[in-house]
């Protein structure tokens, strides 16, 4: 700090002896009469000299003197009184003025727009101080008992019931993993995210080396919604899993990017957002919530980003999903069915890629509409001959769907 000071101090100083230095040049050291008065003078005492000298007629030193003596005196009357000090003195009274209302400028405006007090943050200490930050932040436990209670949503009765009878289902039989993929959807659905996380630890559990990155990716993004946006360490290990399996899941990069915002690095955060925006169908759920956020992340970055615009209606945030919860049955699955409608619509003339056809699978047996999740399992299947990698994950929606062959 006093470092920033000193410099400031004698940058201060250079520019006022160097304004003071050119505005004393620019002040002349006699006024122009005055000038001309002593040129007038030294002419008459030439002339005595030349008459003394006899280089010049008596008649013609006559006429020369008086000649000069009225250029003196009109000279002297347009000399008044100003005085050689006193242009001097009123020069210097600009320019101490000039630089009195510069100087007070430039500290009102620092106090205006700078940070005074504020200590020397160089980058190589910031990255620092966020990578400590990031090291040292909250636990998962910690960031959920600092979460408010989330409001029971209201639900129908005849879904209320359902829920008891997968939860006793799944109690009798815990190693059915059907039965707990549809108890992790359905409790993330009411908010109950503890409850929904559980259940998907032990879909990963029961699925073994065979776990998919959108199994991990939906472990982190359970964790980071009972924490409340929060994105702990625990829920960034499980993003890491995700993307050790696959390193383009879209779920896992969005998160990851956010997980960087949070820990003072939105340098390392702007081009994850920018690459999963500009490569994600319109539709993708973390579309929205990328367009709303990455200009005010471009900026924390040093970047300027104009987002482009979207093509089509983008998916739900996390907030919304949150949100989603609190609806009516007959509200969320409206909300459900207009998403599957439009990404099938869209598959359906355009094409995608295999993660997309596999959230529709899984959409709609979340729905219950067992028969259309077969016939678009099928669909999907001859899209995709022989690339094994994608009918993989294929196969896992409609096991999660309840409709795999």
């Amino acid at each position: 700090m006093m470092m920033f000071w000193l410099t400031a101090g004698a940058l201060l100083l250079a520019s006022v002896v160097a304004l003071l230095l050119g505005m004393r040049r620019g002040i002349p050291a006699q006024p122009a009469a005055a000038q001309d008065l002593q040129v007038y003078r030294d002419q008459l005492a030439e002339v005595e000299r030349d008459a003394a000298r006899g280089t010049i007629a008596p008649e013609e030193a006559a006429r020369l003197r008086l000649e000069v003596s009225r250029r003196i005196l009109d000279a002297d009357r347009a000399a008044g009184t100003t005085a050689t000090g006193s242009v001097a003195t009123r020069g210097a009274t600009i320019a101490a003025g000039t630089v009195l209302i510069a100087t007070s400028a430039a500290v009102w405006l620092y106090e205006r727009i700078g940070a005074p007090g504020y200590p020397d943050m160089p980058l190589a200490a910031r990255i620092a101080a966020a990578d400590e930050a990031r090291a040292s932040r909250p636990s998962q436990a910690v960031a959920e008992a600092d979460v408010p209670p989330h409001p029971a949503p209201d639900v129908e009765p005849e879904y209320q019931a359902l829920m008891e009878k997968l939860r006793a289902a799944v109690a009798e039989r815990p190693d059915d993993l059907r039965g707990q993929q549809l108890l992790a959807q359905n409790e993330a659905r009411l908010g109950r995210f503890t409850a929904a996380l559980a259940a998907q630890d032990t879909v990963i559990r029961l699925k073994g080396a065979n776990a998919t990155a959108e199994d991990h990716a939906s472990r982190a993004e359970l964790l980071i919604y009972a924490a409340g946006g929060y994105v702990s360490p625990e829920a960034e290990a499980a993003l890491t899993e995700a993307l050790k399996r696959d390193p383009k899941n879209g779920t896992a990069r969005y998160y990851g990017g956010l997980m960087l915002l949070q820990t003072g690095r939105p340098d390392l955060a702007f081009p994850m957002w920018r690459d999963l925006l500009e490569t994600s169908p319109a539709d993708a759920p973390w579309v929205a919530p990328i367009q709303r956020d990455i200009a005010g992340l471009a900026a924390m970055a040093g970047v300027r980003y104009a987002p482009p615009g979207a093509a089509g209606a983008p998916g739900p945030d996390a907030a919304a999903m949150a949100a989603a919860s609190e609806m009516s049955a007959e509200d969320r699955t409206a909300m459900i069915e207009g998403m599957v409608a439009q990404l099938n619509d869209r598959l359906a003339s355009e094409g995608g890629s295999a993660e997309e056809w596999a959230r529709l699978i899984s959409s709609l047996g979340v729905l219950g509409q067992a028969d259309r999740a077969r016939a678009i399992y099928a669909e999907a299947q001859t899209k995709f001959t022989g690339k094994e990698a994608e009918l993989d994950i294929l196969r896992a929606a409609a096991e999660q769907a309840g409709v795999a062959q």
